[in-house]
């Protein structure tokens, strides 16, 4: 790696951390609405339902304004393009029923964590890139239980809250770790 690319990831860092901690913060906070809202299709859970993808299409133009010189750019454009279809593709499913709620959140899943996946493992010089590695590619997997949960009888959200909490956990790791690298680098 040149030393532009080490100083393009090292002035993004700091903005990264604080994107990091905010996704952390709305995830925890939306597991805890559906929680909240209960299992029914409601109109709250389905603004939620779609907010979600929407936020992360919002998060994913704030870190490609920061990291515009970063070889990960490309990935963020195309989390922003799948984020956005699964908002669309959520709204539509949340009038037909919680299995497809769940089918095209799974494939949304799939999709944003292998691009999630691949962005980390262009960033992992930076520091503090095993939890969004790992988060990825949790998400795939994730992605697949939900498909297979929308084919039960009785299919429920909740898995959902989950899946947020869980993966706001990893943005909180993975803003730490960044903290962490961040001082190891100033202190060589």
């Amino acid at each position: 790696m040149t030393l532009t690319a080490t100083s393009d990831q090292a002035t993004s860092a700091p903005s990264l951390r604080r994107l990091y901690i905010v996704r952390f913060a709305f995830a925890a906070v939306w597991a805890a609405l559906l929680l909240v809202l209960g299992p029914d299709l409601k109109a709250g859970t389905k603004t939620l339902l779609v907010l979600y993808p929407a936020f992360d299409v919002a998060a994913a133009v704030v870190d490609a304004k920061s990291s515009r010189a970063a070889r990960s750019i490309k990935g963020l454009y195309a989390n922003m393009a799948i984020s956005a279809a699964a908002a669309v593709g959520l709204a539509a499913a949340g009038t037909a029923g919680i299995a497809d709620v769940l089918r095209v959140w799974g494939a949304w899943a799939i999709a944003s964590g292998l691009v999630q996946l691949v962005v980390a493992l262009l960033r992992r010089s930076m520091g503090g890139q095993w939890a969004m590695i790992l988060s990825g590619g949790l998400s795939v997997l994730a992605g697949a239980s939900f498909l297979a949960d929308a084919a039960k009888t009785d299919p429920s959200l909740k898995v959902l809250g989950g899946y947020a909490a869980l993966g706001g956990i990893f943005f909180l790791v993975s803003a730490l770790r960044l903290s962490r690298a961040a001082k190891t680098a100033v202190a060589e």
